[in-house]
């Protein structure tokens, strides 16, 4: 028997064994850990960075006390993370687009935050379940399931069984063809907003203030174009917002923590930083900034 046949032997044992104790969702999970190592999600998402800087121009924000206070709000849901998924290095990233309000992860555990999703937030709260829920897609492997989906179980035993080297170069470029803000699944999205309220709590913020951020965006959808550069990636339906505070309150989460005062020093910092150009920092298959002309970010 081949490598590549006994691996697909192996992957078709652990799904069916899954059916009897598992979910669908978990046996996707387990069917792309096999097929897609973390040394495999490493390189797609250094692959991803690397077209970011290169082709897409990203410009990154360098001001050290808005990229620490950054990186240690996302340390502490990303400290939960590493519980799930200790193999995996993380890196947080803030791009210098104040007129896109959007954050992203790829996998490898590469995650980023744009500057107008800074200024859109109110608390710190809001942003600690943002990078919570962006650190969920990759703990959930959910582009790694979304590959397996897209390309096929032929495709990806071959690539998981070493027997076709560039597949994995292929694979990548075509991800970054379709641009770098990997789309989600309904399904997917749904997982990455409990994880993001569970790992927000589990750090001791308002899981609530997730619901709040959605909430607020959605009121104010039609009066800021920048604002629908994150709805457009996370749609704020109402049964989403429902569906965040009913797991809330079934799974008992609790915390108490806004960071509101510590939040409002770093907005007025960025307050008084110079911009970058927009169209610089946008990766491809990112949603159009705002007209000119248009209401600012900051509600």
């Amino acid at each position: 028997m081949t490598t590549k046949t006994t691996l697909r032997v192996g992957i078709l044992a652990l799904a069916f064994g899954g059916c009897a104790t598992g979910t669908t969702r978990s046996i996707e999970t387990t069917l792309a850990q096999v097929m897609v190592s973390p040394e495999q999600e490493n390189q797609i998402g250094l692959k991803l960075k690397t077209d970011l800087d290169t082709n897409q121009h990203a410009v990154y924000m360098t001001d050290p006390e808005v990229v620490s206070y950054v990186q240690t709000v996302a340390g502490k849901v990303i400290a939960l993370g590493k519980r799930d998924r200790p193999e995996v290095t993380w890196q947080v990233f803030v791009l210098d687009d104040r007129k896109t309000v959007n954050a992203f992860a790829t996998p490898g555990g590469y995650l980023y935050v744009y500057r107008g999703l800074l200024e859109m937030c109110e608390n710190e709260a809001e942003l600690a379940a943002v990078m919570a829920h962006e650190t969920g897609h990759v703990v959930a492997r959910h582009a790694a399931r979304s590959m397996v989906t897209a390309y096929g179980i032929e495709a990806m035993t071959s690539l998981a069984a070493g027997n076709n080297p560039g597949l994995l170069a292929q694979l990548t470029s075509s991800i970054a063809g379709k641009g770098v803000m990997l789309s989600h699944s309904r399904a997917d999205e749904t997982e990455a907003d409990e994880y993001g309220a569970r790992y927000a709590s589990g750090a001791g913020y308002d899981p609530h203030a997730f619901a709040s951020f959605f909430e607020r965006l959605q009121k104010s959808e039609g009066s800021s174009p920048a604002i629908l550069n994150y709805l457009s990636d996370h749609p704020a339906t109402g049964d989403r917002i429902v569906h965040i505070n009913n797991y809330i309150t079934a799974q008992n989460l609790k915390g108490s923590n806004l960071g509101a005062t510590e939040y409002a020093k770093i907005r007025k910092r960025l307050a008084t930083l110079p911009s970058a150009t927009p169209s610089a920092t946008r990766p491809a298959g990112a949603p159009p900034a705002a007209p000119p002309g248009a209401p600012p970010a900051v509600p």
